[in-house]
């Protein structure tokens, strides 16, 4: 049986390790590229694409870059602490 092209959002959070909820969070920041297919708008990610997510986050963790909103969480984070 060839390889499929398309992952549910299920098969993502499952190759994640990660919450159903955390990965259809990756679609809805758009973070995580995907598509709708069907009347009842099921989420599809392509194989490629999410191999290309988990690329650019190592990039990020070697690089030591913290993406722009969890930036700000933790400077909030940091400055609750500290008052």
């Amino acid at each position: 049986m060839p390889t499929p092209r398309f992952l549910t959002l299920d098969d993502v959070a499952e190759i994640l390790n990660v919450s159903w909820s955390q990965a259809y969070a990756l679609v809805r920041r758009k973070e995580l590229i995907a598509i709708q297919i069907g009347g009842r708008g099921q989420w599809r990610v392509e194989v490629d694409e999410l191999e290309r997510f988990i690329q650019q986050k190592y990039a990020e963790a070697r690089a030591g870059t913290v993406p722009a909103e969890d930036a700000a969480a933790e400077s909030a984070s940091e400055a609750s602490t500290t008052t």
